[in-house]
């Protein structure tokens, strides 16, 4: 049977997931599945969030990889706890050294944009403090896919072959070689519902989990990532691995008509989404569908996006406190700025991202938020030879204008997009939410909680509505199923409204909510991608 599993002709309806003891949302239903797995093996929500996020580097590759970096929000016993897995830039780095190479601007591939990956901390320290079963047993399912192969899912399957056929144009370089050789063996890209398997990835991944992480960052696997950087003259090197370690902060947070909704403090762009919702809160919102509703939304996105790229970076350099721009008073300044007419705050361009986002719950109440990514896609185009590690660009985002509030440094955390989310209410947990997608993340965040809080729709139907996204200037990108007699309204008020022929540049979220009287887990998962939700 020859199908195009990209085509849809006919709209289709998810609904709402509903489960007591346990839940696993995600892009990919084998990830999804994993982690359902662990947790019917006696681990928490914690060690099921490690299991899927390990999975979801054999399984969705093209978003994110062992070579990424993570972030986590965590509830347990009743308190929230956040983890920066973020990694900085090689100390060896500088901007006068990229300039000396002729650099002018960092590029997108190869080794300069390349910073120390997170991601293997995360799954350490999570199951190191959180965790109910070993790391060897939580990576199983993962190095199995990697050894005995899975048939690629349709959107998997379509964002490999984008990828696959840019990287033949552009990657003439030895470097790049190892990328053909672990994700088009043979020179040839693995179609939808093909087997791909990596021996080398399920050797990684065996090596994390036998030493907890350790010969990542300070054992053979650094030897080798040392080697393959030292080949190249670049600059990352197995000390700048060895004196890395994830870090555990406080969330920050704003009140959004009686909910808190959580991200992690900066060098990640969750404080936009909370900008976004400090501006939004001083308006009533009456129905969902409205010019007024998209207007007031879309003009506070603009200005948080503004604040957010003028201030975000590794929190030593930024000019001015977390604090400072979530008052009352810097809310209701940015607030009084909105009029009837599309604004043009300071324009910037921003990248598309390619990322991973899970949520899990378990009967015990804990429940985590979980967001993995190599930053553009597949990252940086480098594989280290054997060993099926993808590693990230996340440097990319680094000025080399000394000037520029994120400018690159040696040993600097950069302006980062991946931003989990969470909800409570009077102190008590609703849930993990997240949106993925580069900078189309914070304006989902957004999106999502108002269509929840504000709206009053369900997890599946909050994830399902049409999205927008402010791209910059007053350009504002809509998807096809937008309403069409609102996006000409808004085109009168001066938005220059796109309607775009895709829904991949809108994000791909996931939600778990928890009735709190009754324990129930509610799931929706993302309709724009091979998503599901696994329950129990």
């Amino acid at each position: 049977m020859n199908f195009d599993f990209q085509n849809h002709p006919y709209p289709s309806q998810r609904t709402t997931v509903m489960a007591n003891n346990g839940m696993v949302a995600t892009s990919q239903p084998l990830a999804a599945q994993a982690g359902l797995d662990i947790m019917k093996k006696g681990g928490n929500a914690i060690d099921a969030a490690i299991a899927t996020a390990a999975a979801l580097t054999v399984v969705e590759p093209t978003s994110n990889g062992i070579g990424g970096d993570a972030f986590a929000l965590v509830w347990t016993k009743g308190e929230l706890h956040g983890l920066n897995a973020s990694g900085p830039a090689p100390k060896s780095i500088s901007i006068e050294a990229l300039k000396e190479r002729g650099y002018e601007k960092m590029p997108v591939h190869g080794w300069m944009p390349v910073t120390v990956p997170g991601a293997p901390s995360a799954w350490a320290e999570l199951s190191k403090r959180f965790g109910k079963l070993p790391l060897k047993e939580v990576l199983q399912p993962a190095i199995d896919y990697a050894q005995k192969g899975y048939p690629l899912t349709p959107i998997l399957g379509k964002y490999w072959k984008f990828a696959y056929e840019k990287f033949k144009q552009i990657f003439t370089d030895e470097e790049f070689q190892h990328w053909f050789e672990t994700f088009a063996p043979n020179d040839k890209c693995p179609e939808v519902g093909e087997v791909w398997r990596s021996e080398g990835h399920a050797a990684t991944l065996r090596s994390i989990a036998e030493t907890d992480g350790e010969s990542f960052y300070r054992s053979e696997i650094a030897d080798k990532i040392d080697a393959f950087s030292k080949k190249y003259n670049a600059f990352l090197s197995k000390e700048d691995l060895a004196d890395y370690k994830a870090e555990w902060v406080d969330p920050i947070k704003v009140n959004y008509r009686g909910y808190d909704v959580w991200e992690i403090p900066p060098n990640g762009q969750g404080l936009v989404a909370l900008l976004g919702l400090n501006i939004a809160k001083g308006f009533e919102f009456g129905d969902k569908d409205t010019v007024d509703t998209y207007h007031k939304q879309m003009e506070a996105m603009k200005l948080a996006f503004t604040d957010g790229k003028a201030f975000i970076t590794d929190p030593a350099d930024m000019s001015v406190t977390v604090e400072e721009l979530l008052s009352e008073e810097y809310g209701e300044s940015r607030r009084s700025e909105i009029g009837d007419e599309a604004l043009t705050p300071e324009p910037y361009q921003p990248h598309k991202g390619g990322t991973v986002y899970l949520a899990t719950a378990d009967a015990e109440g804990n429940m985590v938020s979980f967001i993995q990514s190599n930053y553009m896609g597949f990252g940086s185009g480098l594989v280290v030879p054997g060993t099926g590690i993808a590693l990230q660009n996340r440097g990319h985002d680094f000025s080399l204008d000394p000037e520029h509030p994120n400018a690159l440094k040696p040993g600097k955390k950069t302006y980062h997009t991946i931003i989990p989310g969470f909800l409570t209410k009077d102190g008590e947990a609703v849930g993990p939410f997240g949106v993925m997608g580069g900078y189309m993340q914070p304006q989902g965040h957004m999106q999502v909680i108002m269509n929840t809080v504000d709206f009053h729709l369900n997890p599946q139907a909050a994830l399902d509505a049409p999205r927008w996204q402010w791209i910059e200037g007053k350009k504002v990108q809509v998807e096809p199923n937008f309403p069409n007699h609102i996006a000409k309204a808004l085109a009168r008020k001066g938005h220059q409204i796109e309607v775009t022929l895709d829904t991949g540049g809108f994000g791909r979220g996931q939600i778990i909510w928890r009735n709190s009287k009754t324990g129930v887990l509610m799931g929706g998962t993302e309709s724009r991608t091979d998503g599901s939700v696994a329950a129990w």
